[in-house]
């Protein structure tokens, strides 16, 4: 039972340290939707869709009033568009009319996100995987709500260099579509190694066919409530400090796990897993590069900022299995350079490199997220920077991904606006050296050696 000192302290960490529950998402099987035909499937998929979440904004909003806590999204998660439409999607044009279907859903149920237009190719592709991919550009530029998503790797079976190559050209065709609304279509896709089937967060939330029908997952997000209590152990030693990222993640926990299953009881749907990631906004006072500098960094990029990364990740899974039976997702410390803004400061005085942001990504939740570079980077850069990022993932055994944005018609120094929680970013130099010969090889890189455990 709460005491009065933990509900003055809860009330504090919202009003004055920028708490909040990112997201409750809803993921909906849509194994049941198959059938040859692509209109009936869209029609299945906008059914079950508009059912199942007709209520899921509405009891967002009834449980942020009750409690006072805020829920800033309601998102939908589904099972991998590829799988879907493999039996009735016979070129990208029918993909694409699913994606339509699928912002349709978004807009009549309200959710500002809706994840899963997806293909699962760490092994292979098939005809639909490869259909589906080859659509994204159009598929992203005609819609507004539907993210993407590939896994393209995985510890157990190496890396798809195929699909690899693939994306690095279908990445700048987005980025072309979408020029007119500052290359928006690549902040809505997102490239994986290892992805969990239970992730909350977009732009690379699916539902795997492992979970049941539907399900709740919550994702909560506290940069500025580890960073406030930080503030009051400066100095201290180590064991003190990780102490203090545990105890706090603990209470940000204990608050998704109650909006968690407040909604789950109230939607009548089976509660999947608490997130407890701490996922930054563009807001003064809700970043994770003010923690790091909280911990005794001048900037994130400085000398000590992987080690610094890697102990506030490790803290915060601690303290947060302690308050959730049910912890999953990507769960730990995101880095994504737009949605930060002391992220955004560190790049623009030269702190912050593209490579020293792929060692953080050694220790961090994710990987390279919304990074901007410039417009004119050849396709083949691009994979490259891929296939650094998926091999981090696939030799230590983590979910790794990348979430860039080639800018058309921008360069270094220059910035870009995304708006809302995408916020700004400036545009990144690359490594100009080629890495064409390398990607064009084609094949699959295979899997470490530690990857066999039977």
């Amino acid at each position: 039972m709460l005491n009065i000192n933990e509900v003055i302290e809860t009330n504090q960490m919202i009003h004055e340290m920028n708490l909040d529950v990112r997201t409750i998402t809803m993921g909906i099987s849509l194994l049941d939707c198959v059938d040859s035909s692509v209109d009936v499937v869209c029609e299945k998929i906008y059914d079950k869709i508009t059912t199942k979440a007709r209520n899921l904004v509405k009891v967002g909003k009834e449980i942020e009033a009750e409690y006072g806590i805020p829920v800033v999204n309601k998102r939908i998660s589904i099972t991998p568009v590829a799988l879907v439409g493999g039996a009735c999607c016979k070129d990208t044009d029918d993909f694409v009319k699913i994606a339509k279907v699928l912002d349709k859903c978004a807009k009549k149920v309200g959710v500002n996100f809706i994840g899963g237009y997806s293909a699962l190719v760490h092994k292979g592709m098939t005809p639909a995987d490869e259909r589906l991919i080859r659509s994204l550009p159009k598929a992203l530029a005609s819609t507004d709500r539907v993210c993407a998503s590939v896994n393209v790797g995985s510890t157990k079976t190496g890396i798809n260099m195929d699909a690899v190559k693939l994306l690095g050209e279908t990445i700048l065709e987005i980025s072309r579509q979408t020029s007119e609304r500052e290359c928006i279509g690549n902040a809505k896709f997102v490239v994986f190694t290892n992805a969990p089937d239970d992730n909350p967060f977009m732009a690379g939330a699916f539902h795997g066919v492992s979970e049941a029908d539907t399900v709740i997952n919550v994702g909560v997000s506290g940069p500025g409530v580890v960073k406030r209590a930080l503030e009051s152990v400066r100095g201290k030693d180590f064991e003190v400090l990780c102490e203090t990222i545990k105890k706090t993640a603990f209470k940000v926990t204990r608050v998704g796990q109650l909006v968690a299953r407040e909604a789950s009881k109230r939607l009548d749907i089976p509660f999947g897993i608490i997130d407890l990631s701490l996922a930054p906004t563009p807001a003064v006072g809700d970043s994770v590069g003010e923690i790091l500098e909280e911990i005794g960094l001048e900037y994130a990029g400085a000398p000590g900022t992987t080690a610094a990364l890697a102990l506030l990740n490790d803290q915060v899974k601690k303290g947060g299995v302690m308050a959730s039976s049910y912890v999953g997702g990507l769960s730990g410390a995101f880095i994504p350079v737009s949605e930060d803004q002391r992220m955004i400061d560190a790049v623009e005085a030269g702190a912050l490199t593209l490579e020293k942001l792929e060692a953080m990504t050694c220790v961090c939740s994710v990987g390279l997220d919304m990074i901007a570079i410039p417009g004119d980077t050849p396709a083949s850069t691009i994979s490259g920077i891929i296939a650094d990022e998926m091999a981090l993932g696939m030799v230590n055994q983590k979910t790794t991904a990348v979430r860039i944005i080639p800018v058309i018609g921008k360069g270094v120094g220059e910035q870009v606006e995304f708006g809302g929680l995408l916020g700004r970013a400036p545009i990144m130099p690359v490594n100009s050296f080629s890495c064409e010969k390398f990607i064009a090889r084609g094949g699959r890189i295979p899997a470490p050696i530690h990857s066999f455990k039977n």
